[in-house]
Order: C-alpha cells, then sequence, then structure tokens
C-alpha cells in the first residue's frame, strides 16, 4: 500500500510539467498561425512589389505607385524583424516544453534513483521552463507592438 502512494505521489508531481507543456503547446499552435500569417503577408506584398517594379521598367512611374512602392519597402522591413520575433518565440516555447518534459522525467527517475540533488535538478528545469515561457511571451508582446505599427504604414498609405 506505501508503494501505491508513492507512485501516485510522483504521477501526481509529473503532472505540474504536463500541464505547462500542454500550455506551451497551445501558445506554439497560436504562433505557429501568426508565423504563417505573417509568410503569407510578406508573400503577396512581395508579389505587388514585383508588378510594380515590372510596371515601373515599361513606363515612368506615376506618382501614387512611387508612393505605394515606398510603403511596401517599409512594410517588408518591418514584417522581417516582426517574422523573427515571432520565430524567437516559437524556440523559445519549444524550449520551454523541453525543460518542462526533462522535468517530468527527473521526476520519474528520482522514484528509481535517490541522490541527494535530485530535488534540485527538477525545480532547476522547472524554473528554466518557466523563464524560456516568459520569454516567449515578451517577444509575443512586442510583436503585437510591431504588427500595430505595420498596419499604421498601411493605413497611412491609403
Amino acid at each position: 500500500m506505501n508503494i501505491d502512494i508513492s507512485i501516485v505521489n510522483v504521477i501526481q508531481a509529473m503532472l505540474a510539467p504536463g500541464i505547462m507543456i500542454s500550455a506551451c503547446a497551445l501558445l506554439l499552435l497560436g504562433m505557429g498561425n501568426k508565423y504563417s500569417s505573417t509568410v503569407a503577408r510578406i508573400r503577396v506584398l512581395n508579389e505587388e512589389r514585383r508588378k510594380l517594379m515590372l510596371h515601373a521598367k515599361d513606363n515612368k512611374v506615376i506618382y501614387e505607385e512611387g508612393i505605394r512602392m515606398h510603403s511596401i519597402n517599409a512594410q517588408l522591413a518591418r514584417f522581417q524583424r516582426r517574422l523573427r520575433l515571432v520565430r524567437d518565440a516559437v524556440v523559445f516555447y519549444s524550449l520551454g516544453v523541453a525543460s518542462f518534459i526533462l522535468s517530468s522525467l527527473f521526476i520519474g527517475l528520482k522514484m528509481l534513483i535517490d541522490y541527494d540533488y535530485s530535488q534540485y535538478v527538477v525545480l532547476a528545469l522547472f524554473l528554466t521552463g518557466m523563464l524560456f515561457v516568459l520569454s516567449g511571451v515578451i517577444l509575443a508582446a512586442v510583436e503585437v507592438v510591431r504588427g500595430f505599427k505595420i498596419i499604421k504604414i498601411e493605413i497611412l498609405d491609403i
């Protein structure tokens, strides 16, 4: 009976990192969608820029096309930085998941191999995972602010 209680305790302890893994999966899903939509927007802007450049070779560039080209170039530069932020947030979330998985595994291993500092290893891995997630959240917030600035460029172009 005593063994059953300790196994239940180990399984319960292993669930805390598991909950964080699920939370990170949701964050990763959202950032993956944001990454895809940002890449799609970059492709659309590049295609529009190519068409404007082809038109400019054949004819004189009219004033409105020049303004639009300037706007597209400004947006593309900002989208590139924004895409890097999204990528970095995804990397930090993924590292957080890896840390939570390792902490969960070490909790299970602690049951088999009880050494003096095992609880510190588990705690360090869990806290490291939390720091990775916090870093990802900060990058995601910065990305949202930058996304707003890109929209302002688009609005001013109209």
